[in-house]
């Protein structure tokens, strides 16, 4: 477990902290928890006790955002940030249809868009992975519908999808029976130990103290108590030791912080985060090491060795912890392996053969090679209208809104001229939903063109 006493770390650095907001949930009967009153909680905390360096403060607040994207671009700013960062989530958590991994629910959520409405955690993991060891904390305050509760339920299974990696307090409940909305019991006990304790208190003292105020112990919930590890709550006396099994977390090798207390700064409030042009360019992203995380069992040495779908249950878990512990190689391979056995068994348009196709964009994502993922979106988009699928389908315009989002990080001019026009033919079969994406690229496109002749 990160060591984040409030003496060491950011603290003697002099920087400024930072501290990302997040309350999301559907609207209507999908919504189980009062998120935006758990934010409400933490947000009338005064900055300083939140985290802190003595250069200040900033807080940025997102009250149900509706686009993934738009939260990703928060995630990207805080990972950026050079002093401590504290992200706090409160809302619900789903699992998408096909890959069965935690998103965590926003405005537009609803169980069959999960996958292109909802965030995915593993880019939370993933970015936030790129940062210094021990400068970030992550604090949530989540229920987990009923897609989502068989699965992390489990604490060790809950521990790999959601802990792996991150310094992560909070807490984790199934969803409460139909007509009744959650209490964000954890944050406002949390908020209340913010403010009654010793600017020096480390977050794994103010965690116990919620715990034991809000009444979790001995519940079904699962603690998070900055380990690698989900613990069930059936005492609150002392910290639960991480379960037998559990990822290991590497220690930092000095004592360094999560995210502490801090010196009054400025704040800077943001209420929805739609103020962002939806076809800007974005700047490049930060290329920090990521912090390893636990090892695992080695995947196919080849195509030809992957074991058949049945022999194991899930692969994914395994495969998008690789990547967050910076072995893309290694998840990539993998995932190839798993797309090879289904392209044998069911051929190259199959549901399966995209499914993995999909994996595969999202793994080159992670490792940093947009145009790699904005080409198989756009194979993806291809398979799927090639198969009579509809061009206003969820995961026809999903596929064509993730190339053309990952087009937009490619840096290397001639690798992004060299994509458009499979881009502009797609984007003229399939506009989605946001006016003016079409016009977006052919614009770009019309720029690089007239780079490359001047240059």
């Amino acid at each position: 477990m990160v060591n984040d006493r409030g003496d060491t770390g950011a603290r003697a650095t002099g920087g400024a902290g930072y501290a990302l907001l997040v309350a999301a949930a559907p609207g209507g009967r999908q919504r189980f928890m009062d998120a935006a009153g758990a934010l409400h909680q933490l947000a009338a905390v005064p900055p300083a006790a939140l985290l802190g360096t003595a250069g200040g403060a900033s807080v940025v607040q997102l009250v149900d955002p509706a686009d993934p994207q738009t939260v990703l671009t928060h995630l990207r700013t805080a990972a950026a940030h050079e002093g401590p960062v504290l992200v706090y989530l409160a809302g619900q958590l789903t699992v998408d249809t096909k890959q069965r991994l935690p998103h965590l629910a926003l405005a537009r959520t609803t169980p069959r868009t999960a996958r292109y409405t909802a965030l995915p955690w593993h880019w939370l993991a993933a970015e936030l992975a790129r940062r210094p060891e021990g400068s970030t904390t992550v604090l949530v305050d989540l229920v987990a519908d009923e897609t989502a509760w068989p699965r992390l339920s489990d604490p060790l299974l809950a521990g790999r999808l959601l802990a792996a990696g991150l310094t992560l307090y909070g807490s984790l409940a199934p969803a409460p029976p139909k007509r009744r909305t959650a209490a964000p019991l954890y944050s406002r006990a949390f908020a209340a130990a913010l403010r009654g304790t010793a600017e020096d208190a480390p977050f794994a003292l103010l965690h116990e103290r919620a715990v034991a105020e809000a009444g979790l112990g001995g519940g079904p919930e699962l603690l998070f108590d900055g380990s690698a590890a989900a613990v069930e709550a059936p005492a609150v006396e002392a910290p639960a030791a991480p379960l037998a099994g559990a990822p290991h977390q590497p220690a930092p090798s000095e004592p360094g912080g999560g995210v502490t207390r801090v010196a009054e700064g400025a704040v800077t409030r943001v209420a929805d985060g739609g103020a962002e042009a939806e076809w800007a360019v974005p700047p490049p992203r930060p290329q920090q090491a990521p912090t390893p995380v636990a090892a695992l069992p080695p995947p196919p040495a080849a195509a030809e060795q992957a074991p058949p779908p049945g022999a194991v249950s899930d692969p994914h878990a395994a495969i998008f912890e690789a990547a967050h512990a910076g072995r893309h190689s290694e998840a990539a391979s993998m995932a190839a392996a798993w797309e090879q056995e289904a392209l044998r068994s069911a051929g190259p348009r199959s549901g399966e053969a995209i499914h993995w196709m999909e994996v595969r964009a999202d793994l080159a994502r992670l490792a940093d090679d947009p145009a790699r993922a904005c080409e198989l979106w756009m194979a993806v988009a291809d398979a799927r209208l090639g198969n009579g699928e509809a061009a206003d389908d969820p995961d026809v315009e999903g596929a064509v809104d993730r190339a053309h989002h990952q087009w937009q990080y490619v840096q290397d001019p001639a690798r992004a001229q060299a994509l458009a026009p499979f881009l502009i033919s797609l984007r003229g079969r399939v506009p989605g939903r946001r006016p003016g994406a079409l016009e977006a690229v052919r614009r770009r496109a019309e720029i690089l063109e007239a780079a490359s002749r001047t240059g």
